[in-house]
């Protein structure tokens, strides 16, 4: 089996739900930044035009257009003019774990806690309503995905532990939780899933993956939740410890 690299199934048109009154082109920008930076749109993919991302996001051309420059000033996405021409996703580059370690240094313990925590009431929240809502076709396609999913790199870690946690949004039936979720993962995740480097931390998390599918399976919300926050707390742990570890070799190196 192929291992999987690619989005969640279903996260994608999360991101495109009709938005709110206020701040709309502001919110055409942040839902497609957060979609590209989590990797939902591929670096070269060309995104919907303007006149459709007006249709989807159910707002005027003028403020698609406007969402779109932001994109382009922030250099996420790039104009091609012509008859293959429009908006194209540009290189995105994950951090590499130095610049993320700074990243780590410079947030206090107790906002690390607070982010983590939250985090794991999202997840918390899909699960609890994927074990309800579920059937069996849901379950099998969930199991399908993380058979082939691949925890055997960091890289692949952090992919897939992120993908896994998309799924289980989707899997909700709730597009709130989906888009959420995502902006979570594009704020945080690339720190959160800095312990996929540590082969002890992936291995645990692949095998606490299947527990939580396997209580999804039971329509046990109370154990597959229960499952989520053990899992985002041994995380927790592991990058409170990661902290403590950088700040004392920043001490060391003064």
């Amino acid at each position: 089996m192929t291992p999987r690299t690619g989005p969640a199934p279903g996260a994608r048109a999360a991101v495109f739900a009709q938005l709110a009154d206020v701040g709309r082109a502001e919110q055409v920008a942040q839902r497609l930044s957060d979609a590209i930076v989590l990797g939902l749109f591929a670096p070269g993919e060309r995104l919907p035009n303007e006149t459709e991302l007006a249709r989807r996001f159910g707002v005027a051309l003028i403020t698609a257009r406007e969402g779109l420059s932001v994109l382009r000033d922030a250099g996420l996405v790039e104009t091609r003019r012509g008859r293959d021409g429009g908006s194209f996703v540009t290189t995105t580059q994950t951090p590499d774990d130095t610049v993320l370690h700074d990243r780590l240094l410079h947030v206090s313990q107790v906002e690390l806690s607070d982010l983590t925590a939250y985090f794991a009431t999202i997840v918390a929240g899909s699960v609890e309503l994927a074990a309800e809502r579920s059937t069996v076709q849901d379950t099998e396609r969930l199991k399908d995905w993380l058979r082939s999913a691949d925890f055997g790199t960091g890289a692949n870690g952090h992919r897939n532990a992120g993908g896994f946690y998309l799924e289980l949004a989707v899997l909700s039936q709730s597009a709130r939780l989906v888009r959420e979720n995502i902006r979570l993962q594009a704020e945080f995740g690339t720190l959160l899933w800095l312990c996929m480097g540590d082969a002890g931390m992936r291995k645990q998390t692949a095998s606490s993956n299947v527990r939580i599918v396997d209580a999804i399976a039971d329509h046990d919300p109370e154990e597959a939740r229960s499952q989520v926050r053990r899992q985002i707390q041994s995380m927790t742990e592991w990058l409170l410890d990661a902290k403590a570890q950088t700040e004392r070799e920043a001490l060391d190196d003064a």
